[in-house]
């Protein structure tokens, strides 16, 4: 399998302090890669190295086998990385065709045009909604719009920060449905999520990051069935050892 993003023992963080060490990552063309870990382990911090918003201290990060550490941002999302924020991903006062408008001011009038139809094509709630603000669609349906905007000048690599957040079960399992989606058309999608059961669902691989380290990585099959990660994200406790059940018997539980 061929590798589109390379993360090679990053370090990075905040003036003197380092919150990422020595991290390793690996991304593939239409791949769906989950990052795990509890609030403050740093995966926020990664994703803004990645996209050029933090300064790497060391390490490298490689995209398409160029390097990339030291680009600023905007030459990042030039070649080919998009992202969509948690919170203010939207123009709330602009329509959906005005968002859209606005992610693909880069394209030519007859290119950004033709973007728009693509995007109406792959979420066509969007389409049934063009003339209205943003403001007033609900939270699911500017998620979408969010990732419509970010994927219009086509990416090949999409950063997905929280997609479900503050949205309805049904709300969320649309959005995770255009993440399928959106992989399916071969681009690759990094998602950082607390809706864990959701998240290992549509991933192909995931990373579980402690205190700013890779402590578990693997096929998200795996992940999912692994007792410390069942323990910590999906309210599963690990069968308790016999010493443990003497303790309980001798408490009454």
């Amino acid at each position: 399998m061929s590798t589109l993003l390379k993360v090679v023992s990053l370090y990075c963080g905040y003036g003197a302090d380092e919150i990422i060490h020595g991290v390793d990552l690996h991304v593939a063309p239409g791949e769906i890669v989950t990052i795990l870990g509890p609030n403050g382990c740093g995966k926020t911090t990664l994703v803004k190295a990645i996209l050029g918003y933090v300064r790497a201290k060391k390490g490298s990060i490689l995209f398409r086998d160029a390097n990339i550490t030291q680009l600023p941002p905007t030459e990042r999302v030039a070649r080919g990385i998009g992202y969509v924020p948690q919170l203010l991903n939207t123009f709330k006062p602009l329509t959906v065709v005005e968002n859209l408008e606005l992610g693909g001011y880069r394209l030519s009038s007859a290119g950004r045009h033709a973007a728009i139809e693509r995007m109406f094509a792959l979420f066509p709630l969007l389409a049934e909604r063009r003339s209205q603000r943003a403001a007033t669609l609900s939270g699911g349906e500017r998620q979408l719009l969010a990732m419509a905007r970010a994927l219009i000048v086509s990416p090949s690599l999409v950063f997905l920060d929280e997609p479900s957040a503050g949205l309805s079960p049904v709300r969320a399992d649309e959005v995770f449905q255009h993440v399928r989606a959106i992989a399916a058309a071969n681009v690759a999608v990094v998602i950082v999520e607390q809706d864990v059961h959701r998240a290992l669902e549509v991933s192909h691989r995931a990373y579980v990051l402690v205190t700013g380290r890779v402590v578990l990585h693997g096929p998200a099959a795996d992940i999912a069935v692994d007792e410390r990660v069942r323990g910590a994200y999906l309210g599963v406790r690990e069968t308790p050892r016999p010493s443990e059940v003497i303790q309980q018997e001798r408490q009454g539980g």
